[in-house]
């Protein structure tokens, strides 16, 4: 610990709760079972034969999903987390956003596992400076079991904090010319996806390929989950698809967004399917099976985007 952090009393009385306990002994309210797995491989529109039939295997990033209370929560939950969360909530840091999560699969679960877990205030970092505020990071660590066995861990991090000072308003509104134009939310980047952003940076849109069993896969992951092989390279796609399904978006209303707009999950020529904007067209003509073409957005001067043109009204 530094002295500026020694001399910060708040901080303090934060790190005293790293490694106490923020559940024990919870249990899942359901057990493995194929109807959630099929819900949520039809919503990830993924097909992998491992998650079905007799021998079915859950997929691995259902790992939380076992673990979750619903709207009516768990009561075994401990009170540790929720008095640090009043203390950062006393010391004016009463906003919060889900900033990223580690998980750690270590055996496959199986319908019918019945799972437990436990969680643990793994730490809470000194004040930190945002864009969005200042406040600290806490992350927590969950161990989830089947049958007594540990088969993951989940780590999920957020930032308590209290919102950055807005200019102060002018007397009456400024004109249009001169109000600054809100930016997009910057993309998280990573070690694992950060060469899709560089092919992004240079007008190519890279697509993951398995080394082994030549596997494509989107989103970029450190794993191929067909065969399991950590080798790959990448592919450029073409730019052609077509639209698998969409939304249109009304609310809420974002900054930098201009409700209504479509957003696509678009099926590229290769077989591999993203989420982009589909632009072009006005939102109440986008239809599926739509063909669109990639381009690329310029959104501010830091930033840029891959979208998809609509080939045309029907």
């Amino acid at each position: 610990m530094t002295r500026t952090e020694r001399d910060d009393p708040l901080y303090e009385r934060l790190v005293a709760y790293e490694g106490r306990s923020a559940a024990t002994a919870g249990t899942g309210k359901d057990p493995v079972n194929l109807p959630m797995i099929r819900h949520w491989c039809e919503a990830m529109g993924d097909d992998h034969p491992a998650y079905r039939g007799p021998d079915a295997i859950a997929p691995p990033t259902m790992l939380q999903a076992w673990t979750m209370g619903g709207l009516s929560g768990h009561t075994d939950r401990s009170g540790a987390y929720e008095e640090l969360s009043a203390l950062l909530d006393g010391a004016g840091y009463t906003s919060v956003v889900a900033t990223d999560c580690e998980q750690e699969y270590l055996r496959p679960l199986r319908p019918g596992d019945e799972i437990t877990f436990d969680a643990v205030i793994e730490s809470v970092s000194p004040r930190k400076t945002t864009k969005l505020g200042t406040g600290h990071f806490v992350t927590t660590r969950m161990d989830v079991r089947a049958g007594g066995e540990l088969a993951g861990t989940h780590r999920f991090r957020i930032l308590k904090y209290a919102p950055a000072a807005r200019p102060a308003r002018t007397a009456g509104p400024a004109p249009e010319e001169e109000r600054p134009k809100p930016r997009r939310p910057r993309p998280v980047v990573n070690r694992d996806n950060a060469g899709f952003w560089e092919g992004v940076a240079a007008h190519r849109l890279l697509i993951q390929r398995c080394a082994d069993c030549e596997a494509l896969r989107f989103p970029w992951l450190p794993g191929c989950a067909d065969c399991g092989s950590r080798e790959w390279d990448t592919v450029e796609a073409s730019g052609a698809g077509t639209v698998f399904s969409y939304v249109v978006m009304h609310h809420p209303s974002f900054p930098a967004f201009d409700p209504p707009y479509a957003v696509g999950l678009i099926e590229l020529a290769e077989g591999v399917r993203m989420i982009s904007n589909v632009v072009g067209v006005p939102y109440d003509k986008v239809r599926i099976g739509m063909p669109v073409r990639l381009e690329f957005l310029r959104a501010d001067e830091e930033l840029e985007l891959p979208v998809f043109r609509a080939g045309g009204e029907d």
